[in-house]
């Protein structure tokens, strides 16, 4: 039964959440295990709906995935892998985008893989494209079968020269998993080098690959015939912890987060200080809160590691609502990740979309038809509000609105979140918000 969370608004965030391992990194890290001829343990794993999606499709697949019931820790044996049925495989991905990261470990470890059609968070194309093209310059062989794509290695995987046309995570991922074992030598140009990619090489390389990253995004993999399995504690979720500082924000609160990592999080953190936001960096995670006065207004432009990351750009909106002058953001790595602001103006903010690149750097976007900048004029009283949850960093972002807001507001499709976010609802109780879920009415 879909399930309706009820906020009661106007109250600040105080308190402490800890966040664990990074949804970017954990489940790739995951899929890495069906490389090995032995055992991988994976620690510090969240608890979080995307991790339930890859143990059903590694359990379908023959890899047995066991969980400590004490730690939470992850053993994942890939000594029995086999093909699965399409069905199957569709009934376990859901609206998951992680089936086409199964693509290079299941050709070198059965020889196919079938990827149903994908689904994913409506933010953009996020065409699967690249990733068709990468493996067809490993040698796989694509067929399109009527409720998906069968991708074999009928001839084995060789090494390639590749150059992406964007440095995308997904795709630099996808050579990544495939080149490790392919024979030869690859090399990848305008690679993504955000710190879940860092950390998914140091998986693979705990396993025997051989991968070195040079300037200019170039990574260099030599192929190895063999890799064993891997003992790996996944590095913390930096958006999480934005998402929960921007919230802190927004409500005029003040939240310890612990496992909060400066290091990844250094571009954000100018950010959130220029914005009138504060942190203090403690031993256990960082301490993000609102002292008091204005907020300022500012111009913002998502783009890729090390720049402001675009899964901060929407909590960091809703803040923003609440600088007093006129903000700006330009979206340059989704073109359709500003859906969400809909319901915020709803609430009471004062949001305008653009088709233009209003920040300083033209993008990829500009002069096509996606309304990818957004002036948002404050500081806007925000009001409860009816809504249904977008996406995963929307949903959150209209979740933290409502905590801000004066009023009443009912969200509607609140699982979404689940997918991203450990234990939601707790730690929003946890931190003193008036919640409550319920069933919805029929």
């Amino acid at each position: 039964m879909n399930k309706v969370l009820t906020i009661n608004g106007g109250q600040p965030l105080k308190g402490t959440v800890a966040v664990r391992g990074a949804k970017n990194l954990v489940p790739k890290a995951m899929v890495a295990a069906l490389l090995g001829d032995s055992p991988s343990v994976l620690r510090n794993v969240p608890e979080i709906k995307d991790v339930d999606v890859v143990t059903g499709l590694l359990n379908i697949h023959g890899v047995t995935v066991d969980k400590d019931s004490v730690t939470g820790d992850l053993t994942l044996n890939p000594a029995a892998a086999k093909s699965a049925s399409s069905k199957e495989i569709d009934a376990y991905a859901g609206d998951s985008r992680i089936p086409i990261l199964f693509c290079g470990p299941l050709m070198h470890t059965i020889g196919e893989a079938f990827i149903p059609d994908l689904g994913g968070c409506r933010i953009g194309d996020r065409p699967i494209d690249y990733h068709l093209n990468v493996l067809r310059e490993f040698g796989a062989v694509v067929d399109k079968a009527p409720n998906g794509i069968t991708i074999s290695a009928r001839n084995g995987l060789h090494g390639a020269k590749l150059h992406l046309p964007f440095p995308s995570v997904g795709a630099t991922e996808q050579v990544l998993l495939t080149a490790v074992k392919a024979h030869g030598v690859t090399e990848l140009k305008n690679a993504a080098m955000e710190p879940e990619i860092m950390d998914l090489i140091s998986v693979l390389q705990k396993m025997g690959a051989i991968i070195n990253v040079r300037s200019e995004r170039t990574l260099v993999i030599e192929g190895v015939t063999q890799l064993r399995g891997y003992d790996h504690t996944a590095l913390p979720d930096r958006n999480e912890g934005a998402s929960w500082a921007s919230a802190a924000l927004a409500t005029g609160g003040d939240i310890l987060v612990q496992g909060a990592d400066q290091k990844d999080l250094s571009a954000f953190l100018n950010t959130y200080r220029k914005l009138g936001g504060e942190f203090d960096v403690v031993g256990d995670g960082i301490r993000f809160y609102h002292p008091g006065g204005e907020l300022n207004p500012l111009v913002v432009e998502t783009d890729v590691h090390p720049g402001f990351m675009t899964d901060w750009q929407q909590p960091l909106v809703v803040a923003l609502t609440q600088a007093q002058g006129v903000s700006i953001v330009h979206e340059t790595v989704y073109e359709n990740r500003f859906g969400f602001t809909d319901a915020l103006v709803r609430m009471g903010a004062t949001i305008q979309l653009h088709r233009e690149c209003l920040g300083s750097n033209p993008c990829r976007f500009g002069q096509r038809d996606f309304l990818h900048s957004a002036v948002i004029t404050g500081r806007a009283p925000l009001h409860g509000a009816d809504f249904v949850i977008p996406d995963l960093r929307g949903g959150f972002s209209h979740v933290i609105a409502a905590l801000a807001a004066e009023g009443t507001s009912n969200a509607s499709g609140i699982e979404l979140i689940n997918r991203g976010y450990e234990h939601f609802l707790d730690k929003l109780q946890g931190l003193g918000a008036d919640v409550e879920l319920r069933d919805a009415a029929l």
